[in-house]
């Protein structure tokens, strides 16, 4: 069993349970509070969205069988990170905002890419089915 990948959804899965809890952990960094630091309700469910993607796809890496399952898993994780990485890289509305945003996506996104090449390759050999 691949222990960096599992470390690194079990993390992921933590952040997207906390967003789901406290949806500020994303709209604070990323610039999306009033000035009194309160979300409106469509930032919160937003945040909240993430955050369940976030654990869901987090919980995958945890669990999934090694092999292709697992590789799978982290590919799906690696494509939402270079999804926030784009889309809030490109739209937050501070500059300071969007390169935080990307920054710290872009870096999840190559870790978790990075600990695929922790996977051994499982299977059956190769053999054909009849």
């Amino acid at each position: 069993m691949a222990f960096l990948p599992r470390l690194l959804g079990a993390l992921t899965a933590a952040y997207g349970v906390g967003l789901i809890a406290r949806p500020q952990l994303l709209a604070e960094p990323c610039g999306l509070v009033d000035a009194d630091g309160r979300l409106s309700d469509g930032v919160a469910v937003l945040s909240r969205a993430l955050g369940a993607r976030d654990a869901v796809s987090g919980l995958a890496m945890a669990v999934a069988p090694a092999g292709p399952a697992l590789r799978l898993a982290i590919a799906v994780r690696v494509g939402c990170d270079l999804a926030d990485a784009v889309g809030l890289g490109l739209t937050l509305p501070s500059r300071r905002a969007r390169q935080k945003a990307a920054t710290v996506a872009g870096l999840w996104g190559a870790l978790c890419a990075a600990s695929a090449l922790t996977v051994r390759a499982t299977g059956s050999g190769g053999g054909s089915r009849t």
